[in-house]
């Protein structure tokens, strides 16, 4: 089955890797920070401000797909600090108000100062 790359420029880019590769009607995407593509920075200070942008921005290469956030089917989010984990609960209840995807999280593994989460998906279309 051919690989296609998704790309979308409302979506932090990197040159290491694909924002999503799309096979069939599965999504594979990155993981994604809270990078807010208008500024280049860190959405806020605090993880539910950078959960919140980069749950935009896993929209956003969704999107690109032909897929929505509602698609998901599993969700892996990386937290620099585990005391953080009651604040991304509530910004994902927020994006996902009804069928909440299953989801891990684990501890972030590179250090790259003011990033506080990281979230990758798993999304499947009809």
């Amino acid at each position: 089955m051919p690989k296609e790359v998704i790309s979308t420029p409302e979506a932090p880019e990197s040159s290491m890797y694909s924002q999503a590769v799309k096979v069939g009607n599965t999504i594979y995407v990155a993981g994604t920070t809270g990078v807010d593509v208008t500024t280049g920075e860190f959405a806020g200070p605090t993880v539910k401000d950078q959960a919140r942008q980069s749950l935009l921005n896993c929209q956003a290469i969704l999107r690109a797909a032909g897929a929505e956030l509602s698609d998901a089917v599993m969700v892996h989010t990386l937290l620099l600090r585990p005391e953080d984990a009651d604040g991304l609960a509530e910004v994902f209840d927020q994006f996902f108000p009804d069928v909440r995807p299953p989801r891990c999280v684990s501890k972030i593994g590179v250090d790259r100062p003011g990033l506080l989460v990281s979230i990758a998906m798993v999304a499947v279309t009809d």
